[in-house]
């Protein structure tokens, strides 16, 4: 039987299209796949990380971005540790479907859960969404903020360990016990996000329309 410490249970949702099955095997695996098609339901992945000296299993759910999924991918919100919740920076109406997606871990998720905003495809030369944009909408909502390209492995593996190191921090002020922040700051954690003071409502919600141009987005790669 495997050793390990802590077990994480981490879902990434978010519209088709985004690259959250990219961004879960470029981790996991070590690959980009490319021509990834759309995923069907929920899928999931593990992989064993040692962060701070421990043994830490990260299981990893991908979840699909149709509508036609979500009465399947809302039941994993509940048990979930950390929410990323991923949009593509060269697609608006990705972008502008966050509040529906917050509205429904909002809905589903523990109140506690920690939640990750990731805008991938940084190696993509048409970017829509400008970095502040998205810094300003984490902190609007409370959320982390970290931008990632699944093609070039860039901040796909920071991702996923600081996730786990802030877990780990989280668990052990539950038990009481204290956290080695020399080696949380270390990995990043201080630089992973600022979270926001306020909570402000976003007043928007995308339309079926601009959700279906995502979903139906063949021409781009799920970076």
């Amino acid at each position: 039987m495997e050793d390990y410490k802590f077990l994480f249970k981490i879902v990434l949702v978010g519209n088709a299209g985004v690259g959250k099955t990219c961004l879960v095997r470029r981790f996991t695996q070590g690959l980009f796949p490319p021509g990834q098609g759309a995923t069907i339901g929920v899928d999931f992945m593990i992989k064993t990380v040692e962060v701070e000296g421990e043994k830490i299993k990260l299981q990893i759910w991908d979840t699909a971005g149709q509508e036609r999924f979500r009465s399947i991918t809302q039941s994993y919100y509940r048990s979930a540790h950390a929410l990323i919740l991923v949009y593509d920076i060269s697609c608006q109406p990705t972008f502008d479907c966050l509040p529906d997606w917050l509205r429904e871990i909002q809905e589903y998720a523990n109140s506690k859960v920690l939640k990750i905003l990731v805008g991938n495809k940084t190696d993509r030369d048409d970017r829509e969404i400008p970095t502040q944009i998205g810094e300003e909408f984490a902190k609007q909502h409370d959320m982390y903020f970290l931008e990632t390209s699944a093609k070039e492995a860039e901040n796909v593996e920071r991702l996923f360990y600081e996730i786990a190191a802030e877990l780990i921090d989280q668990a052990r002020s539950k038990d009481g016990t204290n956290v080695n922040k020399t080696t949380a700051d270390a990995i990043g954690l201080g630089n992973f996000g600022t979270k926001a003071t306020q909570n402000s409502c976003c007043s928007g919600f995308s339309s079926n329309t601009s959700q279906t141009n995502c979903e139906n987005g063949n021409s781009r790669s799920n970076t």
